[in-house]
């Protein structure tokens, strides 16, 4: 069933496992309560599949819906040097 009113393409970024990747989604500005876009069902699904395919690390697949980033270190700190 589609929503009616206007379509907006807008990046998500979507996070699984140690990967992130930036989609392309269409959000809907419904004329009856303009103040926030919102998604469809079938884009609703489609996020939720991206998020399974990457805590599984399924690259492939995801290469194929959007830009694959790879999480390394994220919140590290390096070793401090110790002084004498």
């Amino acid at each position: 069933m589609r929503i009616p009113g206007e379509r907006v393409k807008a990046t998500r970024l979507i996070r699984g496992g140690r990967y992130v990747v930036a989609v392309e989604v269409e959000m809907v500005i419904p004329p009856d309560d303009p103040s926030e876009p919102c998604y469809e069902s079938e884009t609703v699904q489609l996020v939720r599949e991206i998020a399974e395919h990457a805590s599984r690390g399924d690259t492939g697949w995801l290469e194929q819906h959007g830009q694959v980033y790879e999480l390394i270190g994220a919140g590290q700190r390096p070793a401090q040097a110790q002084t004498a």
